[in-house]
């Protein structure tokens, strides 16, 4: 049976939260998880992942334009890292690079408030890295 894959925006407030349909066609957002601590955290995002029946975590790599990592790219492999201690579900990364630019266009086409984009952004960069990953699968 095909389940719900989830993707996640990693940042070091918030966590953008998204998720496939069961075909793994289409991503959607899902809500911004504002952050408490790694263990909280990772303990939260499992739970998610058995709440919706989900079989993956997708989860973008900010990797620098030149393709190099950087300090972001080790946090967000920390949070990896701790995940595993609480799920078993694979962790697969995907480059991230522009997918917050990509998600501040899409809410500044959309005629959103600045003070609401703040609020909204990393889950729609997350529903991007999620729609990201799920393209890549088609082919």
């Amino acid at each position: 049976m095909i389940k719900k894959k989830i993707g996640l925006d990693i940042g070091t407030v918030r966590i953008g939260i998204a998720t496939s349909d069961i075909l793994g066609m289409f991503a959607s957002s899902y809500e911004v998880y504002r952050r408490r601590n790694l263990f909280l955290d990772a303990k939260y995002m499992a739970e998610l992942a058995e709440k919706l029946d989900a079989d993956t975590f997708v989860i973008g790599l900010p990797l620098k334009l030149s393709g190099e990592e950087g300090e972001s790219v080790k946090m967000v492999k920390e949070f990896a890292e701790e995940l595993k201690k609480h799920s078993s579900l694979p962790i697969v990364f995907m480059d991230e690079r522009l997918s917050t630019v990509s998600a501040e266009r899409i809410l500044i086409e959309s005629n959103m408030r600045r003070e609401k984009r703040k609020n909204v952004i990393d889950q729609v960069a997350a529903e991007i890295i999620l729609q990201n990953y799920l393209d890549k699968l088609k082919k």
